[in-house]
């Protein structure tokens, strides 16, 4: 019963994931679009435009992390497990402990520096957007990579039994 329950739960978060990154990526391309053909054709130009793709770029990144550790699509290194085969389960756990303590990392400074805009109410320039919305990523993706570096520790344990 909870494992269904939680099979469901991955499927909904990967769902919002994979829907979120579709929808920034989808809108920073109109808008580039947009700017280019009104740059190049009536020379006139978008001054939010290229604010958006910053922001766009900055969610997708910390996304996209989160999507590459449920399908193992983080970058890797992998000339000593190809050298030396045997020593791939201890290299696993130990590229995942890392990979756990990065996610501590994110959300510990993620949050003081999202508290920090929180305070000082700073905003972008152009579009008047409070920092602390876009800087909120990092500390919720921080808990989403620690949640799916465990899930990806749990399916590596149950392989080896």
């Amino acid at each position: 019963m909870l494992g269904r329950i939680l099979k469901k739960l991955d499927t909904v978060v990967t769902n919002i994931e994979e829907w979120t990154l579709f929808t920034i990526v989808i809108v920073a391309l109109l808008s580039l679009f947009a700017n280019v053909v009104l740059r190049y054709g009536f020379n006139y130009t978008l001054a939010w435009s290229e604010e958006l793709v910053r922001i766009v770029i900055i969610y997708s990144t910390f996304v996209g992390a989160s999507v590459a550790v449920k399908q193992r699509a983080m970058i890797r290194i992998d000339a000593v497990v190809q050298i030396f085969p045997k020593l791939k389960p201890g290299l696993t756990i130990y590229t995942n402990l890392l990979m756990l303590f990065f996610a501590w990392m994110m959300v510990n400074y993620g949050y003081k520096m999202t508290h920090l805009q929180y305070v000082t109410h700073q905003k972008t320039i152009i579009m008047q957007i409070p920092l602390v919305i876009i800087f909120a990523i990092m500390p919720i993706m921080g808990v989403m990579i620690f949640i799916r570096t465990f899930q990806v520790m749990i399916q590596d344990f149950k392989s080896r039994q």
